[in-house]
This record gives structure tokens, C-alpha cells and sequence, in this order.
């Protein structure tokens, strides 16, 4: 079998898929594994460390595709390079079937079985092939460094001879995996941290990490999918969470925003009206851009001055990250394949499986993703 990993192509992408430690223990168990050249570079994986993992550095991004029986990728690679894919071969990266009906479509026409990293379900078994979340806690990581590096004040409390100054106040919304990572981070840096989420059931994880958990009253509602996302609210819960909201981003000096609905754009956190009433000064991260963003005001991929309030749509915040967003991606990737193939080398799509026939997005011509069946009928 030919485990081969591509060169993405992204223009903010500068992870990759397979590192060299984990492209040995593939080459142990005796599978072919190709990189394509520089395939590691832009995350400092060289081709040279590739090599000597016993990994095949292939230049030829053409025959990397057309011989691949398992392609591994980050992002799902471009409409040319998937028309060179053989029939029967799989593909496992992050493919958002549930945004992407052509190229759900696409995938099935050209008999390639593919399996999305996004789609993994949020079980413990599955923990450690879960690479939203090692993705997401990256990028709560970098979304607090973003902010206290935008932010033109400190962070910790100072007492200096000219006076003591207070720490800066920083408001996390959403206490997922991303937004307990920047509520981690923020604390460390100094600053006063208050999160809010609308699961109720969270509070005791931001209160360990030394955070104030901001309630909404009488939400009185199940908040919660199963796979452990929020749901979204009713028109008259979500005005009265963005009351609790605007109160509490009048005083805050940093907003770092979360909240993402799986197959359904952002949720509206941020109003211009909250933002108009923030500080002079004051900064907005919002993870969420991809998305389509939390904040009413955000460009994604840009930074933006509206009401004197810095307002930051970040796209590649794992990326910035990439030596070892890839290393937990690849070690993600890893305990897939250990799961998918059985012990004489060959893929198992045993659907019995919860993981994989969540993963699992089309198989032989055919739709097996559970999520996409629902969202069809």
C-alpha cells in the first residue's frame, strides 16, 4: 500500500500532514510512504528527515496522486489534483462534507472513499484522533497571544513606582476546546478572565483554569448535541444572551470569540452596537471568521479598525503554529490508521465501528456519513 502526503496548497497553509516520526512507524509495518518534496518545509520537516524515516520524497505531484492508495492531506487538495486520484483509493483530511455538497459529489462520482478529520466523533475512544480539538487548542493559544500582542496595554497587574496598574480584562465567548486554551493562556499572561457559553455544564472547567463563568438566567433549554457542541438557541434566548454579552464587553479590553455551530455559519455574538460601546483601544479575536465570524463587524483574513476597536479575523491561526500543529495532527492521523487497518496491512471500513462510519464520508460511490444522510432527508 502506498501511503503517500501532498504538498498543500493553501495560501495560508503551512502544515503538514505527516511528520518524519510519524511516517517511520507507517514504513515499519511495511507501507510505501511518499512525501512530496518541501512537503514538510514551511513546518520545518525537512525532506532529508523524511528520508531518513525510510519515507519516499516523490517530486512528481502528479504521480504522487494518480499512485496514492491512501492520501493523506490537511486541507482537502484542489478539484485538478483530486481528477488524478484512482478509483478506489481513499482520502482522509478535512473535508466540512456538510458546507461542501459538490464536493461530497465530486468524490462520489470518482468512486474515492474519503473520510473527514472533522467528522470524527467526540467519544473517549476516539480522543486521540481528534483533530478538531487538538486544532482547536492551538488556536485559543495563539487567539490570547494575538490579543495581548494587539492589546496596547499589559496584561498583568503592575506595581511600579509611578503607580499600579490594573490587569486588562479579557472576555472569552465559548468555553470549548479553543475557548478554555485562551482562557488558560490569558490567566497565565495576568489578565482578569471572565467566559461565557451557553452550556451551563462548562462553568466548572473555566472556573479551574481561574476564570469568572458569565450566566445567562433562564436559558431553560437543552444546550447541548450529543457529540458535546452547543446548539443553537431561539431568537428570544439568543437577544437575551447578547444583553449578558454587550454588559460585559463594555468593560472588557480583549474579546477573544469561539463559538462555531457544526454545518451552520458562526452565531452572532458581537453586534456593532456592542462593538461601538467597547473601550477606545479595546481588541476583538475571532476565531470564528472561517465561519463567517461571531462579530458582526469581522473581515475574515483581515484586521480592521471600527469604532476605535481593533477587530481581527484570523484564517490560518493553526498555521502560525505549524511545527506542532502538525505533529499533533499527524499523531491524530496516526491512531486513525491504526484503527482502519487491520493486522495484515489491509483497510477495514468495519462500519460496526461508531469512529468509522462517523468518519466515513463516501465509500464505493455511496454515502455513508450518518450526518449527511440527516441533513438530506
Amino acid at each position: 500500500m502506498i501511503i503517500a502526503v501532498p504538498k498543500e496548497t493553501g495560501k495560508l497553509e503551512k502544515r503538514v500532514a505527516l511528520i518524519p516520526e510519524t511516517a517511520k512507524q507507517l514504513v515499519d509495518k511495511n507501507f510505501d510512504v511518499w512525501i512530496e518534496k518541501d512537503a514538510g518545509h514551511a513546518s520545518n520537516f525537512l525532506d532529508s528527515a523524511y528520508e531518513e524515516a525510510g519515507a519516499k520524497v516523490i517530486a512528481d505531484r502528479d504521480k504522487l496522486f494518480s499512485e496514492a492508495d491512501l492520501l493523506l492531506s490537511i486541507l482537502t487538495p484542489p478539484e485538478e489534483d483530486l481528477q488524478k486520484l484512482k478509483k478506489d483509493s481513499v482520502l482522509v483530511c478535512f473535508l466540512w462534507a456538510l458546507q461542501n455538497e459538490e464536493l461530497v459529489e465530486k468524490l462520489q462520482s470518482l468512486g474515492v472513499t474519503s473520510l473527514g478529520m472533522d467528522a470524527i466523533p467526540r467519544i473517549s475512544r476516539a480522543q486521540n484522533m481528534d483533530a478538531l480539538s487538538s486544532m482547536s487548542s492551538i488556536a485559543g493559544y495563539k487567539a490570547a497571544l494575538i490579543g495581548a500582542n494587539e492589546l496596547d496595554r499589559y496584561l498583568p497587574m503592575m506595581m511600579t513606582a509611578a503607580g499600579t496598574i490594573a490587569p486588562a480584562k479579557v472576555l472569552v465567548l465559548g468555553a470549548g476546546v479553543a475557548g478554555l486554551q485562551a482562557i488558560a493562556t490569558a490567566k497565565r499572561l495576568g489578565a482578569k478572565v471572565e467566559a461565557f457559553d451557553i452550556r451551563p455544564e462548562v462553568k466548572e472547567q473555566v472556573e479551574s483554569l481561574g476564570g469568572t463563568f458569565v450566566e445567562v438566567p433562564d436559558v431553560g433549554e437543552d444546550t447541548e448535541t450529543d457529540s458535546g457542541y452547543a446548539k443553537e438557541l431561539s431568537e428570544d434566548k439568543q437577544e437575551r444572551q447578547r444583553q449578558v454579552i454587550h454588559e460585559h464587553a463594555q468593560k472588557s479590553n480583549i474579546i477573544i470569540t469561539t463559538a462555531l455551530i457544526p454545518g451552520r455559519p458562526a452565531p452572532l455574538l458581537i453586534t456593532k452596537e456592542m462593538v461601538r460601546d467597547m473601550q477606545p483601544g479595546s481588541v476583538v479575536v475571532d476565531i470564528a471568521a472561517e465561519q463567517g465570524g461571531n462579530c458582526e463587524l469581522t473581515e475574515p483574513g483581515e484586521s480592521v479598525l471600527k469604532h476605535e476597536v481593533k477587530i481581527i479575523g484570523p484564517l490560518d491561526l493553526p498555521s502560525r503554529l505549524a511545527y506542532h500543529a502538525s505533529k499533533l495532527y499527524s499523531k491524530n492521523m496516526l491512531a486513525l490508521l491504526n484503527l482502519l487497518i487491520d493486522e495484515e496491512g489491509e483497510l477495514n471500513f468495519d462500519f460496526e465501528d461508531e469512529i468509522i462510519l462517523k468518519t466515513t464520508i463516501t465509500h464505493h460511490g455511496e454515502i455513508i456519513s450518518p450526518m449527511l444522510k440527516e441533513s438530506e432527508s
